[in-house]
């Protein structure tokens, strides 16, 4: 469906600023832009699949990932086409990248606001996240959705590569409640070589988003030979130590896919140098992904070291959470932040 995105500026000449992502492209008539599915038409920028969702399902929040937010809930997990980066890594390049292969081509089932509020409601869903694909690219959608899911008592989440704007961060603030950021890099010719984007405005994204009073956690996916060096590997820890050593880090093991299939996956000792370097650096919550270890997935205490959430598999399935309603630990009483009910 065919919808106005309301995010953008009209300029002269019949062309239009899209303010959705760090990118604003400025369209001239019948010009996409680099996510695929916003596009100039005779003036107005338009939303080539609103209400289309590409993908969804019903997954325990600790995919996402996020471990500090309604554990052990399910959520409700919307994607569409389309996306404003170009990782040569990406899992879900058959969407994410779909328009830009095929003439701007959209596909999706029809699922509007009212529909996935309501799918996630009958599924004792505690929430809603848009992901699979960049979410801030179907941003109408997202904050119809977004809104309507509040008024319903849900809570939504963004599962982002973090080139929101702080426009777009502004009008999604009210009813967005968790994001988890990708820090792929901490080098912009990474950023621009791999990923087609720059690193800048995913930093801003993150310390704005934090400074909004959004749940803030990350996510870096380690490539051999790419970002796996100590001195990338303290940078990044300590870019996020530096505005708040609760904010969990997510380190994600790299699996060979779309067009980066000539790296092996990543090392075992390599995530847990990582995890190392992040704790030299200050970081109280570190979690080790796609590799199924209790004692690198479980949540400790920063104050007493007790397990206060002990996890397993390759998602973090919750074996047993020991924090009580307010999230203290049990043993000390210290507040493990997070957003726990």
């Amino acid at each position: 469906m065919v919808t106005d995105a309301w995010l953008s500026k009209e300029l002269e000449d019949k062309r239009v600023l899209c303010l959705a992502c760090a990118h604003a492209c400025k369209l001239a008539p019948n010009e996409f832009g680099k996510c695929g599915v916003r596009v100039n038409e005779d003036g107005k920028l338009k939303l080539t699949v609103y209400a289309l969702a590409a993908a969804a399902n019903i997954d325990p929040i600790e995919k996402k990932p996020l471990f500090h937010f309604l554990p052990n809930s399910k959520v409700m997990s919307i994607g569409t086409v389309g996306c404003n980066f170009s990782c040569q890594f990406c899992q879900n390049w058959e969407i994410s990248q779909h328009p830009q292969t095929h003439n701007y081509e959209v596909f999706g089932y029809d699922m509007p606001p009212k529909k996935i509020v309501s799918l996630a409601l009958e599924a004792k869903c505690k929430s809603i996240a848009y992901t699979y694909n960049e979410p801030v690219v179907f941003f109408e959608y997202t904050y119809d959705t977004a809104k309507l899911a509040h008024e319903k008592g849900l809570k939504n989440v963004y599962v982002t590569s973090g080139f929101e704007t702080r426009k777009a961060i502004d009008e999604l603030c009210p009813f967005l409640d968790a994001m988890n950021i990708d820090i792929k890099f901490f080098k912009d010719e990474s950023y621009r070589k791999i990923s087609g984007a720059r690193l800048k405005p995913v930093l801003e994204t993150v310390k704005y988003a934090h400074s909004k009073g959004i749940w803030i956690e990350t996510t870096t996916l380690i490539i051999p030979g790419i970002n796996d060096s100590d001195e990338e590997l303290r940078d990044i820890t300590k870019f996020i130590a530096d505005i708040d050593p609760n904010i969990p880090w997510h380190i994600s093991r790299f699996h060979p896919d779309f067009k980066m299939l000539d790296r092996p996956a990543t090392p075992i000792e390599t995530l847990k140098r990582a995890y190392q370097i992040g704790k030299e650096e200050g970081l109280n919550f570190i979690y080790i992904g796609n590799y199924p270890d209790t004692d690198l997935e479980s949540t400790y205490c920063p104050s007493c070291g007790f397990k206060v959430i002990d996890r397993f598999g390759y998602i973090g399935e919750i074996v047993k959470n020991n924090l009580n309603e307010k999230g203290d630990c049990p043993k000390c009483g210290t507040h493990i932040p997070g957003i726990w009910k």
